[in-house]
């Protein structure tokens, strides 16, 4: 039973894609319904599988029983779960504001680039293949292509050219990548690559570790590091609402991957039998972490309008995100995975409805919309404001919210670093300035308001009943308070998927039964040549 419920979170999105694109504008109310149902159905669905303990152990579903590395296998786990989740909580948000807001209308197939969108991400979730991860990848991009230009306009097409030529350039040198550890290493399962590595003959090492790190960077171009992240604030910042809200759990399809591939295929690993692959990448993850949150800080800070300082603080999460990582290598490796996957929740979440509350202001203060400058007061202002400051406090990372929880569990997992002092430093120093900036936009957006005729500065107009999309931009914020509230029982619970991920042995004993296949063993034949696992 459960694996087909874990088949459906990919096959209904593909489903569902094929089935609006017919619909369309022909019939309107069936299409966001038959939408709307789906996310929910998803929403559901990975929810239960979570709650029911199925990610406990991983579960592998072979497709066309062809049994791995021959086949192409989905494999769910906690982490793959938790992103699933993570996907329709953003995923709803942003359909339910899109519906509200009527944004949905402006183009002819935004419901089946939805639905497309979401089969890619599931998909990428679920892999346990490079080169499917590769398929899903595209299917993903050119699902957000069609959306980052929903709506039209010239900014949003010149920032979608520049976001298309980049994705172009990663998507090639994935290419490479894949090319060349097939070439060497004779496979594309995640695990069975895993399981060669340590047989990888001496002068195919360069190779392999050119590939590792070319593939490395393939996922942090995605993922919008430093330096490769001067494409997400102009795409997210013009985007339309609902398309920038869906594109928060965009930047996390590559940090999984960066996750997923190091704890499975590098963590606890040799090459060639020779190289320690365990701190091959994490050295530069945290180094790179560390100079992609000072940049963004930095662009929060420069940002005119609301969206755009929106994308930064994205970047921000991203280099916090990335520090966690590279202390991983250390010895607080559980805390610090579990550090960064409890900011992981709350960055993802929180992001969305950051876009959606921008959106409001872009809606009701029609002479300056987003942009951090004075305008006549819009309706509700004081809930929107407080609404405003909330968010603020919540991404800069300041208690009692989300952000200041995961950043004292990384923070934590810092303090047996050598690397302690630049670490604190950057991490408390660029809370402060991103604290600043917020602050500084909140003051010229809602208390230096510009009076008009028939209107005074500090009145704002009359308004009945509550602004449409107002239940989603609130509901990220009651997803935090329940995170605050639960900081316990959800800690142990990360904490848990960290320690799976660090004992990669399951994963490789779920996918690989029977061992590997190693270049010099008889044809056919398969050997039990690990001992359960690299760890």
């Amino acid at each position: 039973m459960s694996a087909n419920l874990i088949s459906l979170l990919v096959l209904l999105p593909v489903a569902l894609a094929a089935i609006l694109a017919m619909t369309g504008r022909r019939q309107p109310g069936l299409t966001r319904a038959l939408n709307l149902a789906g996310v929910v159905a998803l929403l559901v669905v990975s929810a239960g599988l979570l709650i029911a303990g199925t990610g406990d152990t991983p579960q592998v579903i072979e497709l066309g029983s062809w049994a791995a590395p021959f086949g192409i296998v989905w494999v769910f786990d906690r982490l793959s779960g938790l992103m699933l989740l993570l996907t329709s909580i953003v995923a709803l948000l942003a359909l339910v504001y899109a519906i509200r807001r009527d944004e949905d209308s402006a183009g002819p197939h935004f419901h089946a680039l939805f639905q497309a969108q979401l089969f890619g991400l599931n998909g990428a979730f679920l892999t346990g293949d490079l080169f499917n991860l590769f398929v899903f990848f595209e299917v993903l991009l050119l699902a957000s292509y069609g959306l980052m230009l929903h709506g039209s306009g010239r900014k949003r097409t010149r920032a979608g050219l520049h976001y298309v030529v980049v994705n172009l350039v990663g998507s090639t040198l994935f290419l490479f990548a894949v090319g060349a550890l097939y070439g060497t290493v004779g496979s594309l399962n995640l695990a069975d690559i895993t399981l060669k590595l340590p047989h990888v003959e001496p002068d195919a090492v360069p190779i392999v570790t050119t590939a590792i790190f070319l593939l490395f960077t393939v996922f942090l171009i995605k993922g919008a590091a430093f330096p490769l992240y001067l494409w997400l604030p102009g795409a997210y910042g013009y985007a339309s609402i609902p398309v920038a809200a869906l594109f928060a759990i965009m930047t996390k399809v590559g940090l999984y991957s960066v996750l997923r591939v190091d704890s499975v295929m590098l963590s606890g690993n040799t090459l060639g039998g020779v190289i320690d692959t365990t701190a091959l990448i994490a050295p530069w993850l945290l180094w790179l972490g560390l100079i992609t949150l000072i940049a963004a800080a930095l662009g929060v800070v420069a940002a005119t309008f609301v969206r755009r300082q929106v994308a930064y603080l994205i970047i921000a999460s991203v280099g916090t995100i990335l520090i966690a990582l590279g202390l991983a290598a250390g010895s607080e490796r559980d805390l610090a995975i579990s550090g960064a996957l409890f900011y992981w929740i709350h960055t993802t979440v929180l992001s969305a409805g950051f876009f959606l509350l921008a959106g409001l202001m872009v809606r009701h203060r029609p002479q300056q919309g987003d942009a951090i400058a004075p305008a006549p007061p819009m309706p509700q202002a004081i809930l929107v404001g407080s609404l405003f400051f909330a968010y603020a406090i919540a991404m800069a990372g300041l208690p009692p919210l989300t952000g200041f929880f995961g950043k004292v569990m990384i923070l934590s997992a810092a303090l047996e670093s050598p690397l302690l002092a630049p670490v604190f430093a950057v991490v408390l120093v660029s809370g402060l300035v991103m604290v600043i900036a917020l602050a500084r936009t909140g003051s010229r957006i809602f208390y230096q308001s510009e009076a008009t005729p028939g209107h005074p500065a500090d009145q704002p107009p009359a308004f009945s009943g509550t602004l449409p999309g107002m239940g989603t931009t609130i509901a990220p914020m009651l997803v935090a308070a329940v995170m605050v509230l639960g900081a316990q029982p959800l800690s142990t619970w990360l904490e848990g998927t960290a320690a799976q991920l660090s004992q990669s042995s399951d994963y490789l004993d779920a996918v690989m039964p029977d061992g590997v296949l190693l270049p010099d063993s008889a044809p056919g034949k398969f050997g039990k040549d690990y001992d359960g696992g690299h760890h």
